[in-house]
């Protein structure tokens, strides 16, 4: 083989790789040169800022669902999770279901919003742990097992709330999902933090290596002394969690948790942990990749609504990058391998 040729493929493998590692961050840049273009009031700062706010509810869940991905598992109960776990939330702020309807705290002898989010969080970490026992114990396929989850907590929500909302939280309640810190919105804060711990985890801690040599090799991981079954539980333990922490911050941003909430979430968040560079073939990801998908994800939303498209065909171009995003780096992994 010349020299020549050599070089050749040298250049097309370090192109795959850089594209490997920045084409979402790349098409991300290009979606707001595109919209700010179409429409210069896309990159006011009110819109940046109703943006930040629109993505950090799926992004919590993405952090999430990050960590299963990296195991080749996969969760598509976090929608129905986030409806449960809000409800029991919203149940926990109002002490009961009566007046669930009344939009007034006065008079309600509610537990606080501590105990609320508390409630929240361990529903869903509780939820996760449940489905990642019947995965490694029961060896039921993660596909097989959350899509039973997202019926069975689809019917738990709507049965704790006779379906209807339940409405009506006091402020302090409220500021996590409307407040703000200078001029960032809470919850974008909150999903900023949740992303720094998280690639912390990842990326400093002997469990985000097992994390990412489970995905791998699973069987690799067991034989040199992994347990295997336990790193795979505490995944969906950890997606539960931001199932139940995204759950607590739509209710206070909505004042209100609907039984109809989360719906079409699933694909929301796997799309974004995918596109952001994360394998559905497991050990291949990162949290700053996740962010990226999210905020790329947000972005296309945002700027499809300012040009008046619908929500109907929102759905539809999203389906497509989904589809495109994982035969792109399934292509470029191949590139790389040569």
């Amino acid at each position: 083989m010349s020299s020549t040729t050599e070089q050749a493929q040298r250049g097309g493998i370090n192109l795959a790789r850089l594209l490997m590692s920045f084409g979402p961050l790349m098409f991300l840049a290009v979606l707001i040169v595109v919209f700010t273009v179409l429409k210069p009031s896309f990159i006011d700062p009110v819109n940046i800022f109703n943006i930040m706010r629109q993505i950090s509810i799926t992004g919590l869940i993405a952090l999430g669902m990050t960590f299963v991905i990296l195991t080749a598992g996969i969760d598509l109960s976090v929608g129905s999770l986030l409806a449960f776990c809000g409800m029991v939330a919203a149940v926990v702020a109002k002490g009961g279901t009566a007046n669930t309807l009344s939009l007034s705290t006065s008079g309600t002898q509610g537990y606080g919003w501590f105990a609320a989010l508390l409630a929240a969080v361990v529903v869903g970490a509780m939820a996760g742990g449940v489905q990642g026992f019947a995965i490694t114990r029961l060896k039921v396929p993660p596909f097989v097992v959350t899509l039973g989850g997202l019926t069975v907590f689809r019917g738990l929500t709507l049965t704790i709330s006779n379906g209807g909302p339940i409405s009506g939280f006091d402020a302090s309640m409220r500021w996590f999902g409307t407040g703000l810190i200078g001029p960032v919105p809470v919850p974008a804060i909150i999903f900023a933090i949740a992303a720094i711990l998280c690639h912390i985890v990842l990326r400093y801690t002997r469990y985000g290596r097992a994390v990412y040599a489970v995905g791998g090799n699973a069987e690799a991981a067991r034989l040199s002394g992994l347990r295997v079954d336990r790193i795979l539980i505490s995944v969906y333990v950890i997606v539960g969690f931001f199932a139940g922490l995204a759950a607590f911050v739509l209710s206070a941003r909505l004042n209100s948790s609907e039984a109809v909430a989360g719906i079409g979430y699933e694909l929301t968040v796997i799309s974004a942990v995918v596109i952001g560079g994360t394998s559905l073939f497991g050990g291949i990801g990162s949290v700053g990749g996740t962010v990226v998908g999210a905020a790329l994800i947000g972005v296309l939303q945002n700027g499809l609504q300012f040009n008046n498209v619908s929500s109907y065909t929102q759905s539809i171009v999203i389906g497509l990058i989904l589809i495109l995003a994982v035969a792109f780096d399934r292509w470029l992994k191949s590139r790389v391998r040569r």
